[in-house]
């Protein structure tokens, strides 16, 4: 809510007015009003008496009295937590919202890793857009950057860094810092969660890894089936004998049209563009026909950022809705 409003002069050029509607939490409650909810209400959890309950059914039941409401786009912005064994309960979320007549947005790695392309297909037989940015790079556009700027190219492969806490406890292991220490650090700085097992067990970057697989490769693969390196305590003495040959240690996502996906620890020389990497920063390398190899690069991440990545979503939601119209 924020950025939409530090994005309002932007908005309105653009002819686009976004509504809050309805809202439905985990540990503050839902609300609904077809009128639109108050800045009030928004701003100061909790949302009021009614439980969440289903989400699913939440959802359903809003769109339902939103079908004669005068918007001209209806929207779900689906942002619960990874779920690693299934990607559920955002899948069901996200076709709640296509069942109601709705865009989706959603910046959980969850539908895209385990159903990209029955969601996708769903998304074009209801014709609507299933937009999904901030699920790898936070607000970087690399999902935009094919989809709408390299028209008739062909994705053959890619290799990233894309997960920020392992590449942070990396870094500071090469310094030869504690591993608990720096993964403290960013716990406390909200990047790693309570449990940061996903993290450094390598199942986020594995996520994001069948994520990319399955929208640039055509891939039809799940987190589960991605081969996968952890970091722990131990990985600091590799990091440093590494670095010591000239050499970074990176966790390194790749896959290929000829190669299934795999998240892997590996030494990279000291000029490739991974291995620069410091702390906060992601990659990816993209491996294309005609253009070559395209990198970009996110040196910073965080909330905002991924914020950022709705509100472009958002934008583009709304060009495709009404070039459909």
């Amino acid at each position: 809510m924020q950025l939409l409003d530090e994005s309002r002069a932007y908005l309105d050029v653009a002819g686009i007015d976004p509504v809050i509607t309805g809202i439905v939490t985990r540990g503050h409650g839902s609300a609904f009003d077809a009128r639109g909810l108050s800045r009030d209400l928004l701003s100061r959890p909790p949302l009021g008496d009614r439980a969440a309950g289903d989400t699913a059914a939440f959802i359903d039941t809003a769109f339902s009295q939103l079908r004669s409401a005068s918007f001209d786009a209806r929207a779900l912005v689906e942002t619960t937590t990874l779920d690693i064994e299934s990607g559920r309960p955002a899948i069901d979320h996200v076709r709640a919202g296509f069942a109601g007549g709705a865009h989706v947005i959603t910046a959980n790695k969850g539908p895209v890793a385990f159903a990209y392309r029955a969601l996708a297909d769903e998304a074009a037989a209801t014709r609507v857009s299933f937009l999904f940015e901030g699920a790898v790079m936070d607000g970087i556009p690399i999902f935009n950057l094919v989809r709408e700027t390299m028209p008739g190219v062909t994705i053959r492969g890619f290799r990233g860094v894309v997960n920020t806490t392992t590449n942070y406890l990396l870094a500071a292991m090469e310094r030869g810092e504690r591993f608990d220490e720096a993964l403290a650090r960013m716990q406390a700085a909200g990047v790693a969660e309570a449990d940061p097992s996903l993290d450094v067990d390598g199942w986020d970057a594995a996520a994001k890894t069948a994520a990319l697989a399955n929208v640039w490769l055509n891939a039809s693969t799940t987190p589960r089936q991605i081969a996968r390196d952890g970091i722990n305590i131990g990985t600091g003495e590799w990091a440093r004998a590494a670095l010591a040959r000239g050499r970074r240690l990176k966790l390194v996502a790749s896959a290929s049209l000829d190669q299934q996906g795999r998240v892997a620890l590996v030494e990279l020389p000291a000029y490739d563009p991974l291995a620069i990497l410091e702390e906060h920063a992601n990659a990816i390398e993209i491996d294309t026909w005609p253009l070559g190899r395209v990198v970009i690069t996110q040196r910073d991440g965080g909330l905002e950022k991924t914020a950022y990545a709705l509100l472009t979503d958002l934008v583009a939601m709304t060009h495709h809705a009404r070039a459909r119209a």
